[in-house]
């Protein structure tokens, strides 16, 4: 009986956060990507990473750090602003970049979204990303 119980325990809960998952459809997917721009679960609203594209496209707006990173922010609250959230909501942001000499100039750029009590931070550098870009931002926020 034991056995049932704590299968039950664990069954219960997942079954209910798979129904409360809900795919957030915004003007900045791209068509053909194999993934969600956003997810809510409960209060909880998880955001694909963000490059600096053109919303709705494969065409970066710009081809410098500090363009790209402005678009990829913009990107995200659009994204927020669509599942009813927004910039100051946001609890955790993850940059990545292919160069960390770009660190500098990034900053200079997210400092000015996140201007007061700025969410929790990673910031990585690694060897490509989506598209050619720069930099991508990926953030998870509340909603509701």
């Amino acid at each position: 009986m034991r056995i049932i119980a704590v299968l039950t325990v664990l069954v219960i809960p997942a079954a209910l956060a798979a129904q409360d998952r809900q795919v957030i459809h915004t003007a900045y997917e791209v068509a053909g990507l194999p993934f969600s721009t956003a997810v809510r679960v409960g209060n909880l609203l998880f955001l694909s990473g963000q490059v600096g594209n053109t919303p709705g496209t494969r065409e970066l707006a710009d081809t410098g750090i500090t363009g790209q990173t402005r678009q990829a922010l913009e990107n995200i609250k659009g994204v927020l602003a669509a599942a009813g959230s927004s910039l100051e909501r946001a609890v955790k942001c993850t940059v990545f970049l292919t160069d960390i000499k770009d660190y500098p100039a990034m900053n200079a750029v997210y400092t000015t979204y996140f201007p007061k009590d700025p969410p929790a931070r990673s910031t990585v550098a690694g060897s490509g990303l989506a598209l050619g870009a720069r930099v991508e931002i990926e953030c998870i926020a509340t909603v509701g």
